[in-house]
């Protein structure tokens, strides 16, 4: 019975570790979602308006198995993209986002292989990075960005959940084909 007991606990001190650094990922399903709506459709851009925050909008540039740029932001003229939105003039909303985005409303995600972001990548990935009022590179290098690894996975989950909005409104206009 204690030989018993004693597997369980190990066992759960075990799993607590490898629970607290998962990388439970909001944007994985989602990125990988719309990267597979993009191919049916064979499209490799696509935007969108931010039906919730009047003035945002959001764009993302497709690279196939390589890459997904995703930016959502406040643009400084609502009224041209939203003419461009109309005219499905989506590469060119993504430029504008970039270039004109009122300033502290910016998130640039730049996943690499479109698969969500990654905390942690294995075997030496190509890490994800995001660009907005700070920019982070998700290569598991905590100390390297000096922070501790607290910091750095409570980084991970704000840009995560942040891109997981992102991808939340391109996949919903882009189902309803508007």
């Amino acid at each position: 019975m204690v030989r018993y007991a004693l597997a369980v606990v190990t066992a759960i001190l075990l799993a607590v570790p490898a629970a607290a650094g998962g990388q439970d990922s909001k944007s994985a399903e989602l990125a990988k979602q719309f990267a597979q709506l993009l191919d049916q459709k064979k499209m490799d851009s696509f935007a969108a308006a931010d039906g919730q925050n009047a003035g945002v909008f959001v764009a993302a540039l497709y690279y196939p198995g390589t890459e997904l740029l995703v930016v959502s932001a406040k643009h400084f003229n609502p009224q041209v993209l939203t003419e461009k939105l109309a005219a499905k003039n989506y590469q060119e909303i993504y430029a504008e986002l970039n270039a004109g985005a009122v300033a502290g409303s910016k998130l640039l995600v730049m996943d690499t292989f479109a698969d969500g972001l990654v905390a942690k990548p294995v075997n030496a990935s190509a890490p994800d990075s995001v660009d907005g009022t700070t920019a982070m590179t998700f290569d598991g290098n905590w100390k390297k960005a000096k922070q501790t690894e607290e910091e750095y996975m409570k980084a991970f989950q704000t840009a995560d959940t942040a891109y997981a909005h992102a991808l939340e409104i391109l996949i919903a206009k882009l189902k309803s084909g508007s």
